[in-house]
């Protein structure tokens, strides 16, 4: 059965983007795994904001990614772009669907909603996380409103000169 990775840079302290919403303290310096994570997947799942956030940058926001199946999930939106699927209602009927389809993992791409809906509902197998070297002091956090305590085995590490931390885990 496919996995849905949950892969996303983080502050720190916890964030996933600053106060003001910004990613600039993201290092874009070098590849730090991205390209042998790309091999692993073949499916994106977001949520409206991160979608709609994407649709505004144009052609910058795919500058290096891959294409891949792009699942979008929101309760408002009517239409997606084309080739894209629109996840409207049972969520997790959905995606236990797509796990068991034929292909690779599946790349939690980003909503902090949406993160919170699949690990609440027990749906995501994997965190990739890229811990950078920075205390922001305010902004999105990686997770709220997590309804149960999950425990976690670090499957992997890397670190970088620049100070970030590579770090893999599954959930046990």
């Amino acid at each position: 059965m496919r996995k849905i990775i949950l892969g996303v840079a983080v502050s720190l302290d916890g964030f996933i983007e600053g106060p003001n919403g910004e990613y600039d303290w993201c290092f874009t310096d070098q590849d730090y795994g991205m390209s042998d994570f790309f091999k692993r997947i073949d499916t994106l799942f977001m949520g409206r904001k991160t979608y709609e956030m994407l649709q505004s940058m144009g052609e910058a926001a795919s500058a290096g990614i891959p294409k891949f199946k792009e699942y979008i999930f929101s309760t408002t939106l009517d239409k997606v772009k084309e080739g894209a699927t629109l996840i409207k209602e049972d969520v997790k009927a959905e995606v236990e669907k797509t796990k068991k389809e034929k292909g690779k993992d599946i790349w939690l791409f980003g909503g902090a909603g949406l993160t919170t809906s699949l690990m609440n509902l027990g749906l995501v197998d994997e965190l990739s996380l890229a811990v950078h070297p920075i205390i922001l002091g305010a902004g999105k956090p990686l997770f709220s409103n997590i309804t149960k305590r999950r425990h976690l085995k670090l499957i992997d590490s890397k670190t970088y000169l620049s100070g970030l931390a590579a770090l893999t885990y599954h959930f046990v």
